[in-house]
């Protein structure tokens, strides 16, 4: 028998066969999936489902009622604000069901990016590393790193250190944030940490 070396919650449900890393808590109501993978020091909320073949970095915090639906794949450090949606099907129907692995369509969260409180993430997208997504947001495109997006369809309203601080840039194209580190704007559409 393998020794349990995260938290679950009575109410929890692990099916087993789910991988969970050490330090990991998993809150009440909420279900990890047999084929599932949850890394190290992840905070898991309230009411949060963990579907098949969804992987999870560490130190991830999913906040309550969030649905991870296969094909999902968060990195390190992501941060999914409460009732955020991810879907994975671009044209579900009822009545002709697409409920196979070949139809859902994968949708990558890279490292250190935060999605906000009732945003919805359209799956076949990626949100580069250190995206910022507002409270309410609809992603429907990829989301370049450190661009912070706003609205239905999201848009581009600015950029985002890694620590969270709004980027201002200089005429040159070089900001620096609140903890000295520094970026640069290229060709106004990218921006790189240096």
């Amino acid at each position: 028998m393998t020794a349990v070396n995260y938290f679950a919650h009575d109410s929890a449900y692990i099916d087993a066969g789910a991988t969970i890393g050490e330090g990991t808590k998993i809150w009440h109501f909420s279900h990890v999936f047999s084929k599932s993978k949850i890394g190290t020091k992840c905070v898991i909320g309230q009411n949060v489902l963990v579907s098949d073949n969804v992987v999870v970095g560490d130190f991830c915090k999913i906040q309550n009622n969030v649905s991870l639906y296969e094909g999902v794949i968060l990195e390190d450090y992501v941060f999914c604000g409460p009732s955020m949606v991810f879907t994975n099907v671009k044209t579900p129907r009822c009545e002709f069901p697409r409920n196979t692995s070949a139809d859902y369509q994968k949708t990558l969260v890279k490292r250190g990016t935060s999605i906000g409180a009732n945003a919805t993430i359209v799956c076949g997208t990626t949100l580069h590393e250190c995206a910022f997504v507002a409270a309410g947001a609809v992603v429907t495109k990829d989301v370049p790193a450190y661009a912070m997006v706003a609205g239905v369809p999201a848009k581009q309203i600015g950029w985002m250190s890694a620590y969270g601080d709004v980027l201002e840039f200089d005429d040159d194209g070089y900001a620096v944030d609140s903890i000295g580190t520094k970026y640069q704007l290229l060709a106004d559409t990218q921006v790189v940490k240096l």
